[in-house]
């Protein structure tokens, strides 16, 4: 089995429900995507382009994006949390998800996946 599909099955509810949900969503926005296991959690990646990390913590799921510098919708969304570059969605229960507005994002950080970081 994959590390990342352990990694979810592992999960303890809420946050499995959560994180199998997601990957039925970015599957399904996404088509090419591969599943991978890095920084010991789970990846979406298209070709060498990172388009989102799942990670439980502190409570909740992140979901984060490394193109948000780029986004343009749903900014008000998404959460810095003093990093310079990733935002995320968080999720603390599976009521939380907004599909339309986790799907918008996801379009972005497909769209944005080849830029490159910002720097000031």
């Amino acid at each position: 089995m994959n590390p990342a599909e352990q990694y979810i099955l592992n999960q303890k509810d809420p946050f499995k429900s959560i994180l199998f949900h997601l990957q039925v969503i970015i599957e399904a926005t996404v088509p090419e995507v591969e599943l991978l296991f890095k920084w010991k959690v789970p990846f979406y990646y298209v070709g060498k382009s990172p388009i989102c990390y799942l990670n439980v913590t502190k409570g909740y799921v992140d979901v984060g994006f490394w193109g948000a510098q780029y986004f343009t919708k749903y900014l008000e969304e998404l959460e810095t949390d003093k990093r310079k570059y990733v935002k995320s969605l968080r999720y603390r229960s599976f009521e939380e998800i907004d599909d339309l507005v986790l799907i918008e994002i996801l379009k972005q950080a497909y769209t944005f996946r080849n830029e490159k970081f910002i720097t000031d």
